[in-house]
């Protein structure tokens, strides 16, 4: 077994939910090697055309995933997961959450300074809950920005080391 595929054992919890193949043209590839194909993608984050041909064509991977999506496939395997993680007491309610949205930010929100407004550093808290373990176990990181020299030849001589000479 290759990393990020499902094991006998894992597929066994999920293939009654695949969606029957369909018409009358040419035969679906294989539902457990197309979903292989989607978790290597979700794990790696690289885009669907860099998926290895190992599991067929990213065009057919990526089809059946936007497919799988409208049509509830997914959801339903989720939550069968959900179910048996939470009936073993693995799911911590408190902390579930996915999120896949993608919004883009404008530039100043990016840090990115204003016209005619010089940027100033700012100073940033991030704080987050580390999975599995108590409220207690709370991790800070702050990042501070430090303005770094010019390298600009029209700053070196206007700086004041500049006008010394």
């Amino acid at each position: 077994m290759r990393r990020y595929e499902l094991s006998d054992a894992q597929w066994d919890q999920i293939k009654d939910l695949m969606p029957k193949s369909e018409g009358s043209g040419r035969p679906w590839k294989d539902h457990r090697l197309v979903l292989n194909g989607m978790m290597w993608i979700l794990h790696t984050g690289a885009p669907w055309r860099d998926l290895p041909d190992t599991y067929g064509p990213h065009q057919t991977v990526y089809e059946r995933f936007n497919s799988w999506r409208k049509d509830g496939t997914l959801d339903r395997i989720l939550e069968r997961l959900q179910i048996r993680l939470d009936r073993d007491g693995h799911i911590d309610w408190d902390l579930w959450c996915v999120d896949g949205s993608s919004i883009r930010a404008s530039r100043a929100a990016a840090g990115a300074a204003k016209k005619g407004i010089p940027k100033s550093p700012k100073t940033t808290l991030w704080a987050a809950r580390e999975a599995g373990l108590g409220a207690n176990s709370t991790w800070y990181v702050t990042a501070e920005a430090f303005p770094l020299p010019s390298k600009s030849r029209r700053d070196k001589l206007t700086s004041p080391k500049a006008s010394r000479m």
